[in-house]
């Protein structure tokens, strides 16, 4: 590893946000001190993420999977994908198109050695309609299925993703929980990341003891929400993210995120669980060396 100091462990510097502008983002986090980890969210995403991560000697690494609202159409994200063609007769009824999870063509992408997990992956319930909130589902556990057996199979953790509901914010949880249980035997030791966790302290707990680490973005800075959870998560088993272009912390909101802001995310962090500044930075850089064997 170089002597950087912080890890921006979940952000999207190759995203449609950063068409024009990614190398200096990315080399602006890097000249800050901060490590680059781009998340993918489908295939084109996910190769992006490893591509851009080729592009730079050392210190930006890929992560490869298939989100949850990518299989089936989903709300089309400008951010993520870019400009959605022209619609006839509606500027805003463009859904992006629905993934069956490759395990061939992620399996591929997974072995590159700059890619460091597998996900995005996981559950969100979160635009989840009645009509056929049984079939959704169902498409969304087989995927995170495939891909914690694809994560055993290339020997890389998970970067999970999990969002219930709005009737039910933790519905999502409880199921994420009992699919991971019942597939414990297949789980690597290091089994791997919950990102921008919003779960309760109980599923936290529930979470902590199959051996997961947990992400925390911008959001800590400006809401007092996620204290509780923060404070009972042991120092050995935080990360920090950005989540870029989203979530952007103080003191930027209002603007667009991009993986430099990690600082403000871990000073965050140290406060909310009285430490220094380095302390907390130098843990995280210890518990994302072993989560993503980083060297």
């Amino acid at each position: 590893m170089s002597n950087l100091k912080y890890i921006d462990c979940h952000t999207h510097a190759h995203f449609a946000a950063f068409k024009d502008d990614y190398k200096e983002v990315i080399s602006r986090a890097l000249e800050a001190g901060v490590a680059v980890v781009n998340v993918g969210t489908q295939r084109d995403t996910s190769a992006r993420a490893v591509a851009v991560a080729h592009e730079f000697e050392k210190d930006v690494y890929a992560v490869v999977g298939l989100h949850p609202i990518h299989t089936e159409k989903s709300f089309h994200d400008e951010q993520e994908l870019g400009s959605p063609p022209a619609s006839p007769g509606s500027a805003s009824g463009f859904v992006s198109r629905s993934e069956d999870f490759d395990y061939e063509f992620y399996k591929k992408l997974a072995m590159d050695p700059k890619t460091v997990a597998i996900g995005e992956c996981g559950l969100d319930y979160y635009r989840v309609t009645s009509d056929k909130g049984n079939e959704t589902r169902e498409r969304q556990k087989e995927a995170f299925v495939k891909q914690i057996e694809l994560a055993k199979d290339v020997q890389k953790p998970l970067m999970i993703h999990c969002r219930g509901s709005t009737s039910s914010p933790s519905d999502a949880f409880g199921d994420l929980i009992d699919i991971l249980n019942s597939k414990s035997s297949i789980l690597n030791s290091v089994p791997g990341v919950v990102h921008f966790f919003t779960g309760t302290v109980e599923d936290a707990k529930k979470l902590l003891d199959l051996g997961f680490y947990f992400t925390f973005g911008g959001v800590v800075t400006f809401t007092r929400s996620y204290d509780e959870v923060i404070k009972m998560i042991p120092m050995d088993r935080l990360l920090s993210e950005t989540d870029a272009p989203y979530v952007t912390p103080e003191p930027y909101r209002g603007k667009r995120n991009e993986p430099a802001y990690v600082v403000y995310v871990v000073r965050k962090l140290a406060e909310i669980k009285g430490v220094s500044e380095e302390e907390m930075a130098g843990q995280i850089w210890g518990n994302a060396r072993a989560v993503f064997r980083l060297r």
